[in-house]
């Protein structure tokens, strides 16, 4: 059942987006932006590419490579032939990417949501059939504001010792994610949407978010709304995550607590995200880092990737094509024969990947 549960919300994730904007057709084939990224990325981005054309998705791969690039004025952004890859074919799929640490270098992630404002992240997180772990039953949906809030990048030194960082909290993002959450909740047939805040202490920023929560919640009387303190929503769903169904928060309480939520399932390995942006923009992500320690040793596992590359389909309408690749990697997933370290196996990221191949051919 949790399989079967897992493939509806899966398939929903992205109902909600608008009708997507016109996209590069070459023979049939839809243009779509890839972003390998660092570490494991080129490994796991080869296995999907592998996987999608053992299934003849219609999908031609425009491959680039993102990193900060320093503008006139000082300005940090990502290459211009990247910029331009992804105003053209509006939809991309990214591998994780590194930040180095260094003082004045923007996280990599954040400078592709400022850059093509992709302000929802949608992550669902539910439990997979023949993949154990302390909660079988998680059936869930965060949606994290993601251009604002401590992620804003505005921090300064007030005297030596003293740093100060800025929470930005804005009426029209707030109301813009706030809306989102309510209509993705009822174009997928969700009961609930929860507010998670904390606007007992942080009275004017999360008091305006938490506002514009209740402003949209007047204009779905279809879907219930509640509102909840983080700490109390992290209490509670450690103990019971069944309780909830659609969450929606602003961008570090997201940042959190999807992550938390992706633990309950089995971890980030096995979660897809995707993040929904204006004109018509989408970007689809294995949230998971690096994992410097095993790159090029064969031994990433692409699932994370390969399910936001699913979620990615039914965005762009490729029902079919998705549905296969799904139902390939979760049986492979349930029969237990073919799995990297990481999920409980002793195989290769090579062979896992030709098993969900020779699944998906079969299918034919």
């Amino acid at each position: 059942m949790a399989g079967h549960t897992w493939r509806t919300a899966v398939s929903r994730v992205v109902g909600a987006v608008k009708p997507p904007q016109p996209r590069t057709f070459i023979r049939g084939m839809q243009t779509v932006t890839l972003i390998p990224g660092d570490g494991i990325g080129p490994e796991i981005s080869t296995a999907v590419m592998k996987i999608f054309e053992a299934a003849k998705a219609p999908i031609q791969w425009e491959e680039r490579n993102v990193t900060a690039i320093q503008g006139p004025g000082g300005k940090w952004m990502i290459p211009p032939d990247c910029k331009e890859s992804m105003d053209r074919n509006k939809i991309g799929l990214k591998g994780p990417l590194k930040t180095p640490i260094a003082a004045g270098h923007p996280s990599m992630n954040l400078l592709l949501r400022k850059t093509f404002d992709l302000y929802a992240n949608v992550r669902p997180c539910v439990s997979i059939e023949g993949y154990k772990t302390p909660y079988t039953d998680v059936n869930l949906v965060t949606i994290r504001e993601n251009t604002e809030g401590e992620y804003s990048g505005i921090e300064h030194v007030i005297v030596d010792g003293v740093v100060q960082s800025i929470k930005l909290i804005t009426e029209e993002a707030s109301q813009r994610i706030a809306e989102y959450a309510f209509e993705y909740a009822r174009n997928n047939q969700r009961a609930s949407v929860t507010a998670v805040h904390k606007a007992n202490i942080m009275r004017m920023s999360d008091g305006l978010f938490l506002r514009k929560c209740r402003e949209a919640a007047e204009k779905y009387k279809d879907v219930k709304f509640t509102e909840m303190y983080l700490d109390t929503v992290c209490l509670n769903m450690v103990q019971d995550p069944t309780q909830f169904d659609v969450l929606v928060m602003p961008n570090l309480y997201g940042d959190i607590l999807s992550d938390l939520c992706a633990g309950l399932i089995g971890g980030l390995g096995v979660t897809p995200s995707g993040n929904i942006g204006t004109n018509g923009v989408a970007i689809f992500e294995s949230v998971h880092g690096t994992a410097p320690d095993i790159a090029g040793k064969d031994m990433a596992n692409p699932t994370a990737l390969l399910l936001s590359a699913v979620m990615m389909l039914r965005h762009m309408g490729l029902h079919g094509h998705a549905k296969n690749i799904e139902a390939a990697c979760f049986d492979t997933i349930r029969d237990k024969k073919v799995l990297t370290k990481d999920l409980g196996g002793n195989s290769k990221c090579s062979e896992f990947t030709a098993s969900i191949c020779q699944r998906v051919q079969d299918m034919d």
